[in-house]
């Protein structure tokens, strides 16, 4: 049995080769220009990509999707700005029977098929990318830039990989095998075929903060492996990923197949629909971002339903020694600016020796080290009108509350200032606050606080640093970790630890990478291997367990 490519598989036959290749090589490579520079997408695309934003405001938004029975509108913008977008509000039995009934074609279509309507749904995606930038931003809060970066560029290289991964696993056995077992007189002859068989309705549960880059390896490596998608958005993050069902449903319609593979299904408020949905029988899988605590909720109760899950931990840096102490102190400067550290992957815990560290400028005391940090937090944030580039507008009141404790448990080393927007008055914008700990506060620095909260820990020596970072990582987990040392081998001791927690390091960083930044098809985002998370972003293991492999056997 051979499949007969779907036209879009061929054009995007190239793609798919050199995204297979990189997953291998795990070198430097994008499928989608981060720049939003007119000479990369066109002198008109920025302004017409906002103008298709503005469409949205105010107005139903344009999806026509079984069971709606009235319209919802949860959103409000970080930056002010009145957005008042309504979305179909659907009756779950209706969508998921929708879902279901739309199955049977997609996994018949086979793996060429699926990745070569899901590579176009990609590429129309990235054709309103700077709609979708503008969705980001306003949603979550996030500056333009890394709005268009992550929301857009960075998301669908993730996609890209989650469909390379899958197919790749998909098609590592072959579609039909001939088998002859010798016997007296005439050998025993079977022609077996191997099926790939999605294992039902795919829930993705979606977060406030980077609505599309931490949902799309889920949806695509789902829909890739043949299950239909119900995406179930964070209330305050909506459009980014309404914008995405609408192209894709569109895209799959224009392909032959039922659009009701991918489904929206916003919750009107006090609903908790995520948790009605996640415990129905329909669901087989899940993916979620968010809180550790409803993550552990998921994983303990959704038990018909294969669970993916990236949840909270406390993102650890060593300080132990520096060649370059300005540009350590600019580089962590920088990561707990960005998006004012409402990232997954933002250092928190910064363990520093009570005795101070040895460094280009000599010896520093433990007090120099912190205050370093904190100013080139200062610098970094110092013109409101260049700050606001990069740290965004805080996403929730939740954060600000954070903001509020954090100052009443140990030494400000560095307060968080209110900024003033220069464009967005009634934006809420603050700059990172950065807090003095002795090492037996782990009550405080054991657990995560979300937001432009930093600590800088005084601990006995390096050695006790690590026993902080294995302890406290391995009970609450981490997304990220990084090391400053000048001596291999408290980099080797660091990097054990890591390994013994399961945390992902970086080692010296002082130029133009930075800890909470991951490269698609070179970069693992998360582990699975401590309780930050359950899976990677994104490895066979995180594709190959969306589907399973069912033979049939016939005489030849």
């Amino acid at each position: 049995m051979t499949e007969t490519p779907h036209p879009w598989y061929t054009k995007h036959a190239d793609t798919l080769a050199r995204a297979l290749t990189a997953i291998t090589e795990r070198g430097y490579w994008s499928a989608y220009p981060e720049s939003p520079s007119p000479r990369v997408y066109g002198e008109t695309a920025a302004a017409e990509g906002e103008a298709a934003f503005r469409s949205y405001l105010g107005r139903q938004f344009p999806l026509d999707q079984p069971g709606t029975r009235d319209w919802v509108a949860t959103e409000t913008s970080p930056y002010g700005v009145d957005l008042s977008v309504s979305y179909p509000h659907s009756d779950p039995d209706t969508l998921l029977a929708a879902a279901r009934a739309a199955l049977p074609a997609w996994r018949d279509a086979g793996p060429q098929t699926r990745v070569g309507v899901c590579m176009e749904i990609l590429a129309r995606l990235h054709a309103h990318s700077f709609e979708m930038a503008n969705a980001v931003q306003f949603t979550t809060g996030q500056a333009f830039l890394m709005a268009f970066q992550a929301g857009s560029a960075h998301a669908l290289d993730r996609a890209l990989e989650a469909l390379a991964y899958g197919y790749a696993e998909m098609t590592r056995h072959p579609r039909t095998a001939e088998w002859e077992k010798p016997a007296k007189g005439e050998p025993l002859r079977m022609t077996k075929t191997f099926h790939v068989v999605p294992r039902g309705v795919a829930l993705v549960i979606g977060c406030n903060t980077f609505p599309t880059w931490n949902s799309y390896p889920g949806l695509f490596a789902s829909l890739v492996t043949g299950n239909p998608v119900v995406i179930k958005p964070h209330p305050r993050a909506v459009l980014p990923l309404a914008i995405t069902v609408r192209y894709a449903r569109e895209t799959l319609a224009e392909a032959g197949f039922d659009p009701n593979l991918v489904l929206l299904a916003p919750e009107a408020p006090g609903e908790k629909l995520a948790s009605a949905l996640a415990l129905r029988p329909e669901i087989k899988i899940i993916d979620f971002t968010g809180s550790t605590e409803y993550g552990d909720w998921l994983e303990a109760n959704a038990r018909q339903a294969v669970v993916y899950t990236e949840k909270a931990g406390v993102n650890t840096i060593v300080v132990d020694s520096t060649d370059d102490f300005a540009g350590m102190c600019r580089n962590i400067a920088f990561s707990l600016a960005l998006y004012s550290g409402q990232m997954c992957t933002t250092p928190q815990n910064i363990l520093v020796p009570a005795a101070g560290i040895d460094t280009d400028r000599g010896h520093l005391s433990f007090d120099e080290v912190a205050a370093g940090i904190a100013s080139a937090v200062d610098k970094l944030t110092g013109d409101p009108a260049r700050a606001v580039e990069v740290t965004g507008a805080i996403v929730n009141d939740g954060v600000l509350e954070r903001l509020d404790e954090a100052a009443k448990v140990g030494g400000v080393v560095l307060e968080s200032r209110s900024l003033a927007h220069p464009k967005y008055p009634d934006a809420v914008v603050r700059t990172p606050m950065i807090v003095k700990l002795e090492a037996d506060r782990v009550d405080v620095y054991g657990r995560e606080w979300f937001g432009p909260i930093s600590f800088v820990i005084a601990t006995d020596s390096t050695e006790h640093s690590i026993d902080i970072f294995r302890e406290t990582v391995g009970k609450r987990g981490a997304l990220t970790a990084a090391v400053y040392a000048t001596d291999d081998k408290v980099l080797d001791a660091v990097e054990a630890a890591a390994l013994d927690v399961g945390a992902h390091l970086s080692c010296n960083l002082t130029g133009g990478v930075f800890v909470n930044q991951s490269a698609a098809f070179s970069d693992f985002h998360a582990t699975g291997a401590n309780p930050a998370a359950n899976a990677a972003l994104t490895d066979g293991a995180y594709v190959a367990n969306r589907f399973r492999i069912v033979q049939s056997r016939r005489h030849s």
